[in-house]
């Protein structure tokens, strides 16, 4: 199953989940400290929340959400090969879980993820214990 994510900067991550949950339908797939994620089966989405006041209602980054870090291999072939600029990351921490990833820009600077979660995580990333998100998106 493969779904897009769309993260999104928020000034209050109680009131973002409060509404989120009445538009989705759903309660968040994941919760932690200035932290959410829901898994939204129908349309195939998963919309995370970082709070981050001094950016609220911005987007953070977009992404694939994959099942295996095969595709994200193959992910990272086919758009080497297309010519894009790639940057990989195996076994990251971030957003709570442990993920391997592939990141490229569009041409408007919007950071993309194309990723697998492989396990679940105590920090937000690796250097941090439940603390709000870097200004660099992880996810």
């Amino acid at each position: 199953m493969s779904r897009v994510q769309i993260a999104l900067n928020v000034r209050n991550i109680d009131e973002a989940i409060g509404f989120y949950s009445k538009l989705l339908g759903t309660e968040p797939a994941k919760r932690r400290t200035g932290y959410a994620n829901f898994a939204v089966a129908e349309p195939p989405l998963k919309l995370v929340l970082i709070e981050q006041p001094e950016t609220a209602g911005t987007l953070n980054h977009l992404g694939v959400e994959v099942d295996t870090s095969a595709e994200v291999a193959a992910a990272d072939t086919r758009l080497t090969d297309k010519g894009l600029e790639t940057d990989p990351e195996k076994q990251v921490t971030c957003c709570y879980a442990v993920q391997d990833k592939v990141w490229v820009t569009d041409p408007d600077g919007a950071p993309w993820e194309i990723y697998t979660v492989l396990d679940d995580a105590a920090t937000f990333g690796p250097a941090q214990v439940d603390t709000p998100a870097p200004a660099r998106p992880c996810c």
